[in-house]
């Protein structure tokens, strides 16, 4: 398959490579949240989404520190090569409508929802 649509929450952490995001533009927070931290955050969110308690999309636009928040998380569509490889990877690996672990990038951890 050539193309994928994903969603994402992405929780950014002292290590991430751009330490500001919309909902923290001088990135105090993010400076101070340790990588282990995020992912304890995003797997709480995670569980969450995956016992019913919560949507996806909801907490997307709210948690999330990409400016796909706004989206609830949505990336739209995406091919090969045009995201960072552990995203891209974990994202095809998934079936549509599957939800991902924690994935490590360079931008921070995340987690996938597989729309398409």
């Amino acid at each position: 398959m050539a193309e994928a649509r994903a969603s994402h929450i992405l929780i950014k952490h002292e290590g991430s490579r751009r330490k500001a995001s919309w909902k923290d533009p001088d990135g105090r927070v993010i400076s101070a949240t340790t990588r282990e931290a995020a992912a304890a955050r995003l797997q709480s969110l995670r569980e969450e989404i995956v016992s019913g308690r919560a949507k996806f999309a909801d907490l997307a636009s709210v948690h999330s520190d990409c400016s796909s928040a706004k989206r609830g998380g949505d990336l739209g569509k995406f091919g090969r090569g045009q995201m960072q490889k552990p995203f891209e990877d974990a994202t095809f690996a998934l079936g549509v409508g599957e939800i991902s672990g924690l994935v490590d990038t360079d931008s921070g951890v995340h987690i996938i929802l597989r729309a398409a």
